[in-house]
């Protein structure tokens, strides 16, 4: 890594320059995570919320230009009272005219077990009447630092009387192997 001079010595850590190493060398992980999103829309105990609106959103078929953030609960299996993983937060907007196409800004948010404290993060285009919405993995922290891939979303399933749906995702993620960033020990 003498490449990056002194200033970069004085701000990386040896297992940092380490894991960039690795990174830069091809020596990734790879992970398949599946889990399901508790996602909330209306009552009390919501976890979707409207933030902004433009001024056709409430004439659009579509609701164009909607804006919504979430702090959806992750759960290992479709049941709310399964094994709590962590929280899915960011932004979904309501991004076409034509069809009910949603860009996501998503940060899943690990809270358990052996990527506890770590984020995978999401972004694109998640066309909602399709099957199989691929995302892109466009970065991560702890031991997903870096990370790349993509994403498969479906939705498990949908009750439109209490607004309350449960979305299932299966994330493909390459990560850098080890001694990178403050989660190394994991």
């Amino acid at each position: 890594m003498a490449m990056f001079g002194a200033f970069a010595n004085a701000q990386m850590t040896m297992l940092e320059e380490q894991g960039f190493g690795n990174l830069c060398q091809g020596n990734e992980k790879v992970a398949k995570l599946h889990f399901y999103l508790q996602d909330v829309l209306g009552g009390l105990n919501a976890t979707v919320w409207e933030v902004a609106r433009s001024e056709i959103t409430s004439t659009s078929p579509t609701s164009f230009g909607q804006v919504r953030v979430i702090d959806d609960l992750i759960t290992a299996e479709p049941a709310s009272t399964s094994v709590k993983l962590g929280r899915a937060q960011g932004l979904i907007t309501y991004a076409d005219l034509e069809n009910s196409g949603l860009t996501m800004n998503i940060n899943f948010i690990f809270t358990a077990g052996i990527y506890n404290e770590s984020t995978v993060c999401l972004l694109g285009r998640n066309p909602m009447s399709q099957q199989n919405r691929e995302l892109a993995v466009v970065g991560g922290t702890g031991v997903f630092r870096m990370a790349r891939g993509y994403a498969i979303s479906n939705t498990y399933s949908f009750d439109p009387v209490t607004n309350y749906g449960v979305l299932e995702y299966t994330v493909y993620v390459a990560y850098v192997e080890s001694g990178f960033g403050p989660l190394a020990s994991h």
